[in-house]
């Protein structure tokens, strides 16, 4: 290769990497940015509350069908064009959902977005180790890191300013002129041999049917779980679905000649362990950028731009935070990170279990920092973990895989703690009453009765009005109560993540390649 090449050649893949890093900002960036402003779209469109889930539900069931299916895909069309068709779908079904002016318009064309948008993520983390060496890996996983957690931080923001200042259509729209720059960019750069290489794969129609049917009825099933009940019947049979469909799926993967999705990757132990700590990643960090919206919008009744302002710290703490992590991760290696990065975001979790109702933006800037810097940490060493060692022909289907387990994680991780909330706020607000019943003036003080006014009624049944004026402030105790609990839950999660790294084992010298980061 001649001098004049060698840029060129170094240039042209991390351009190609950039390009599908932006494609897949956009796509996750859609997602927050629409739940946001779910409201406006319902009084635009007319749609009747029950139904307005689906304008999230849609998305999500289709991308997390999609995401396992981005090893076959990048098999048939090569990583190239998987990316430029993947981004191209997704930015026509953008424009189409800006269009729409009727819920089941909207409806189709979100399952089409969510369907490229599903593929773009696992195709990112592919690149990572398709296009670079092991010592530049570190820094495009940083990379990627940056773009997949940095969006939903900033979604708020962006949401409720797009809702304001224009409408919401623009929330869909905004997509477009991304979505156009990233294929064009993707197609011209990614020319290499790794981003083209494709092979003959059958499909097997019967397992992809299993996979579909299963995930759809999780993600429908877990979005009725908590209002309905675990065992209510709908959702029990939506469970008993995806229960016999993946035990189906499975068997038939595992036995296949040519399988749908490479589930032998689940052989390699780093590889598994990588995906558990993926899996609790997901449920920390959905359930982050979950409960802070959740707490600020009903307790303290924030709009979504205030609440994209407060939460911009967690957005500061990941930019800062990623150098830092691939600095680490090449001198101490990825257990050692690992253990550090999910220490410090388990602190930053319970630094949240003691919010109360006058909590606001003063309160929660150490916790988000604690949580935004180790999300960097938690992110790059598994990714390393999983995938670093696979073989190149399994990558693909590995990344699937492992980025499947953390949608799994958001998606569980969110369920249980809708479930916490809602169970939980009843018995804190019923224990709130029995001691307000019993005189406890502390109590009466800490939901903002005044003491004297409490003091004087001690012995003396409450009115209808006296009733009327205590009952939100019970009821907003209850719910800053069951939010912290939900905090604890996802908090005790990520500690298991902590018992998780002792079993990682360092890989054999015949798996590391050439110049690799130590794994431990």
């Amino acid at each position: 290769m001649s001098h004049a090449e060698t840029p060129r050649s170094r240039f042209l893949p991390w351009f190609g990497f950039l390009c599908m890093c932006i494609g897949m900002f956009m796509a996750i960036l859609d997602i927050q940015i629409v739940a946001t402003s779910l409201p406006t779209i319902q009084k635009a469109l007319g749609i009747s509350p029950e139904r307005m889930i689906w304008v999230q539900t849609a998305y999500l069931t289709a991308e997390i069908v999609a995401i396992p299916l981005t090893g076959y895909l990048t098999a048939r069309l090569g990583m190239r064009w998987l990316f430029v068709c993947a981004i191209s779908v997704f930015t026509l079904a953008s424009a189409g959902c800006g269009q729409s002016e009727s819920f089941e318009t909207l409806i189709g064309w979100r399952i089409v977005q969510g369907f490229a948008g599903g593929t773009l993520i696992p195709a990112v983390f592919s690149a990572v180790f398709l296009l670079f060496p092991p010592r530049s890996q570190g820094l495009a996983t940083t990379i990627a890191g940056v773009a997949a957690v940095f969006a939903p931080t900033i979604g708020p923001i962006v949401g409720g300013w797009l809702t304001e200042t224009y409408s919401w259509h623009w929330l869909f729209r905004i997509n477009i002129v991304p979505g156009v720059l990233a294929a064009l960019g993707a197609a011209w750069a990614l020319r290499s041999a790794e981003s083209n290489a494709r092979c003959d794969r059958s499909i097997d129609l019967l397992a992809l049917v299993l996979l579909a049917a299963g995930l759809a009825a999780l993600q429908i099933g877990l979005k009725d779980a908590p209002s309905l009940g675990w065992l209510a019947p709908g959702v029990a049979a939506l469970l008993a679905i995806f229960a016999l469909s993946t035990v189906w799926f499975v068997w038939r993967t595992w036995h296949a000649a040519c399988p749908l999705v490479d589930l032998h990757c689940f052989a390699d132990r780093n590889f598994a362990v990588g995906c558990a700590l993926s899996f609790i990643l997901g449920a920390g960090l959905f359930g982050s950028t979950y409960l802070m919206p959740f707490f600020l919008g009903l307790v303290r009744e924030h709009d979504a731009f205030r609440i994209g302002q407060i939460m911009l710290v967690t957005g500061i703490a990941q930019l800062l935070a990623a150098p830092l992590a691939v600095y680490l991760e090449q001198r101490i290696g990825a257990r050692t990170l690992c253990l550090f990065g999910f220490g410090l975001f388990a602190a930053g979790l319970l630094a949240s279990i003691n919010q109360t109702a006058q909590t606001d933006f003063a309160e929660m800037v150490v916790p988000q920092i604690l949580r935004g810097g180790a999300s960097m940490f938690c992110l790059l060493p598994p990714t390393r973990i999983a995938l670093g060692y696979l073989a190149t022909d399994k990558i693909a289907d590995g990344s699937g895989l492992f980025n499947l387990m953390r949608n799994l994680g958001g998606a569980i991780g969110l369920a249980l703690i809708d479930t916490t909330i809602f169970t939980r706020a009843d018995t804190h607000g019923q224990a709130i009453a029995d001691r307000l019943t019993a005189g406890d003036v502390d109590t009466a003080v800490g939901i903002g009765i005044p003491r004297d006014a409490f003091l004087e009624q001690i012995g003396t049944p409450p009115d209808e009005f006296t009733e009327e004026l205590v009952r939100p402030l019970v009821e907003r105790q209850a719910l800053v109560d069951a939010i912290n609990d939900a905090w604890l839950l996802i908090a005790v999660m990520t500690v298991f993540a902590i018992l998780l790294v002792f079993l990682i084992r360092r890989p054999r010298t015949e798996d590391a390649p050439v110049d690799a980061d130590p794994v431990g």
